[in-house]
């Protein structure tokens, strides 16, 4: 059934690969099968160990995008320990946001990344241009200082609709503030610090925060979105 002009939008920390309690093992089968499992059409995910997103993108039948993050130096490294002891290294098996576009949406028409910061961690904003017109942006906004996540958020947004060309854009992820805000959008959904802001949307419906069974520390937000001037590919 078409969905016309509405997209179900997902946005998750994924904790660097790792559960509450601990499980003491790789766990990207797990994620990959939460993931595979859910409704959505658009994913923003943060706290990716930077192997995974390929693998999560063919769980789901979805194109996928990465933009590194922090602690990423001697990867190959940080990747063997990773999955061999995921909860003694913690943040430090390296990290990455990813976005997942499921193929039967619509496609990636292009991609872009914006540096935010480089300390006290690197931030980045990245964003695609879905092939139906609509740009989706993912961020993990510097945590323990709330004045940096509002203008990692504000930074974000601005870029983001600068790409977009003042065209109706999502926002997205783990923004590290509870009530978050930037200069022309609003708040769609969310739950904490996880949430979705939009320019030139609306919401339809509740969020939904679907049942991870103990995966990450954050719970998965998912927003159904309504966008007039969009039209979904296929």
């Amino acid at each position: 059934m078409s969905r016309g002009d509405r997209l179900r939008v997902l946005t998750w920390n994924l904790f660097h690969g790792r559960a509450v309690p601990p499980a003491g093992r790789d766990l990207q089968r797990a994620f990959a099968a939460a993931l595979a499992g859910w409704d959505w059409d658009v994913a923003l995910l943060q706290e990716v160990p930077p192997w995974w997103p390929p693998a999560l993108a063919l769980a789901c039948d979805a194109q996928q995008r990465t933009a590194l993050t922090s602690r990423n130096a001697l990867l190959p490294v940080r990747r063997a320990l990773a999955r061999r002891a995921p909860d003694l290294i913690k943040s430090n098996g390296g990290g990455a946001n990813a976005i997942l576009v499921r193929t039967a949406y619509s496609t990636i028409a292009e991609h872009r990344s914006l540096v935010l910061r480089r300390r006290p961690e690197r931030r980045v904003c990245h964003a695609v241009a879905l092939a139906a017109g609509l740009w989706c942006a993912n961020l993990h906004a510097q945590v323990h200082s709330a004045e940096r996540a509002r203008a990692d958020i504000e930074r974000a947004a601005a870029a983001t609709l600068g790409w977009a060309d003042g065209g109706p854009v999502l926002l997205g992820g783990d923004l590290n503030v509870r009530e978050p805000s930037a200069a022309g959008f609003a708040r769609l959904g969310g739950d904490r610090v996880d949430h979705i802001l939009g320019h030139g949307l609306r919401a339809v419906g509740a969020p939904e925060l679907p049942d991870r069974g103990g995966l990450s520390d954050h719970a998965p937000v998912i927003v159904g979105v309504l966008a007039p001037e969009v039209a979904p590919s296929g």
